[in-house]
């Protein structure tokens, strides 16, 4: 063997070396009972997991029940109800126009009706409103339903910071795994080959292969030949980066709306990395650390999200034009939100009750410059103190 090919197999382990990743074929079982299956959420990125889902409910009849309810905040578009619309044209034409959904996908209005006899349910809507829509389904879903959190952010309280899988998990008392990963919505639903990370841990009442969701069953219910699915166990680790990403985002925002360029912003985001990974290591000890620059979830999901994600748009007019981040949300994002606005105050929030906020310069800076109108320009010098290789 020549001394490139000794060199080429070296850093291939090296680069795999501890990794395992689940294949991108399926192999699955048929189980005692298909699993019934339930998006709650149909915005744009949660009309776009309906889609998948629905897609592999039809194609793993042994494995899924063929319908697919998703859950719709009731809305009139130009007096037809969007409900309506979803089941007869199979288009969300507020939030994901132009995308034909499957037929087996249905749109309804009743929250409580749409988790009747479930046994998965992926939730995706904007996290400021998880906790109302869990206390309505409280009593309402069984003990052994499995759920997957798509949702980005954190739920700050009495509790300290927790994960929102976490908090589904208390306040349902269900198993509760998280999706996330490079992906931008409207290019997975025009199914334009991207990956992302769905994590789960086996919970203790696991009954059994073909009897309960396992990887395999979740690899099934996400992954399509356009979207390419590895599944993992460290749900903290994708949690983490899907919620600070939006952070990080939010700075690109302010440097690319300031006219300076890719190198600031890249400076951005190697700092925001590394504010990532730290907030992970104090606060969440078991995320794994090579989730943040292995996984869709980690390095590449922050990559994708600061090169043109909701967050840097509603950043960068805020810089162009002079106008708060609400007045902006309101015209860039059509009833959508920009998490990273909410997130960087949860965060503030945490870090100032622990004693934190000098620990995490970007993160501060970001709050600063939303909530109390802090000068962008003066952004460098706000990160500056930063040292990542500090013991």
């Amino acid at each position: 063997m020549s001394a490139a090919a000794d060199r080429l197999n070296l850093t291939s382990g090296h680069l795999n070396a501890g990794r395992k990743r689940s294949s991108s074929s399926v192999s699955l079982k048929a189980v005692e009972k298909p699993f019934k299956v339930t998006v709650i959420g149909s915005g744009n990125w949660g009309t776009t997991i309906a889609k998948v889902v629905a897609e592999n409910c039809k194609g793993y009849p042994e494995v899924f029940a063929p319908l697919v309810q998703m859950w719709v905040f009731e809305e009139d578009i130009n007096g037809e109800k969007l409900t309506e619309i979803i089941n007869t044209r199979h288009q969300n034409v507020k939030y994901l126009p132009g995308i034909t959904l499957p037929d087996n996908l249905v749109a309804n209005p009743d929250l409580i009706d749409s988790v009747k006899d479930v046994d998965i349910i992926v939730f995706n809507i904007p996290h400021q409103f998880l906790p109302r829509i869990c206390s309505q389904l409280k009593g309402h879903v069984n003990p052994h339903v499995r759920a997957i959190s798509c949702l980005k952010g954190f739920e700050v309280g009495a509790k300290g910071v927790q994960l929102l899988s976490s908090y589904i998990t208390e306040e349902l008392g269900i198993q509760c795994g998280a999706l996330s990963g490079a992906n931008i919505a409207t290019e997975v639903a025009q199914e334009h080959w991207s990956e992302t990370t769905v994590a789960y841990h086996i919970p203790k009442d696991f009954r059994g292969e073909g009897k309960d969701v396992d990887h395999k069953v979740l690899k099934a219910l996400f992954h399509r030949p356009y979207f390419h699915v590895s599944v993992i166990e460290d749900v903290a680790g994708i949690s983490i980066c899907g919620a600070l990403k939006n952070v990080v985002a939010l700075g690109c925002g302010f440097v690319e709306g300031l006219g300076w360029g890719n190198n600031a912003s890249a400076a951005i985001q190697r700092v925001g990395l590394g504010e990532i990974i730290r907030f992970g290591q104090m606060f969440f000890p078991e995320s794994r650390e090579e989730t943040y620059y292995q996984e869709s979830a980690g390095v590449a999901d922050l990559i994708t999200t600061c090169a043109g994600g909701r967050n840097v748009k509603v950043a960068r007019l805020m810089a162009t034009s002079g106008k708060d981040a609400w007045e902006c949300e309101k015209e860039l994002l059509n009833g959508q939100s920009a998490q990273g606005l909410i997130t960087c105050k949860e965060v503030h929030e945490w870090l100032e009750t622990c004693g934190s906020v000098e620990d995490f310069p970007l993160f501060e800076a970001v709050y600063q410059i939303v909530y109390n109108n802090y000068p962008m320009k003066n952004l460098p010098d706000m990160i500056e103190e930063l040292d990542l290789h500090e013991d």
